[in-house]
């Protein structure tokens, strides 16, 4: 998740909903929404979108740059000579699960600051894998009052083995 503030905007709100097919009035219909929750309020997942705030975020593309993610290859990065027979790669990092905990409704003129906090490490056998070790991400969503907005939890896998098809 992005470091960066976050301003919450309608038209954000709107086109992310857009975005991913949403077309629930509560995104972006002034009327519709004050007889509901008396303003328009982001999807579930709209606070993914906080990585546009931050130009460091390691999953944002970097104009003219490779990027971790961009399907030229499986992860998006095209492996060097010298790293090709190294053990361990982006094809042993898989992202497991995301969770979303919503505090507050997330409205336009919120601005949302985020903080990590440390999460969870566990490790797990596989048989076609080897060694799993998971590791939590956790952070917070406070807008601008200091009131928890959103919690969100994501966690990542890597592991021991890269598993072929």
């Amino acid at each position: 998740m992005s470091k960066k503030s976050m301003p919450i905007e309608k038209g954000h709100i709107m086109m992310f909903a857009r975005a991913i097919g949403d077309k629930n009035p509560i995104y972006y219909d002034d009327d519709y929404a004050s007889q509901k929750n008396k303003n328009i309020i982001a999807p579930p997942t709209f606070i993914q979108s906080s990585a546009q705030f931050d130009p460091d975020y390691f999953l944002r593309p970097k104009i003219g740059e490779p990027w971790f993610g961009s399907g030229k290859t499986p992860t998006g990065l095209v492996k060097s000579e010298e790293k090709s027979n190294e053990e361990s790669s982006s094809n042993n990092i898989l992202h497991a699960e995301q969770h979303f905990e919503y505090h507050l409704p997330v409205c336009p003129g919120d601005i949302l600051t985020p903080t990590s906090i440390p999460g969870k490490k566990w490790e797990k056998e596989s048989k076609r894998a080897g060694l799993l070790k998971f590791s939590e991400s956790v952070t917070e969503y406070r807008n601008e009052k200091g009131e928890l907005v959103i919690t969100a939890k994501s966690v990542g896998v890597v592991t021991e083995k890269t598993v072929e098809n």
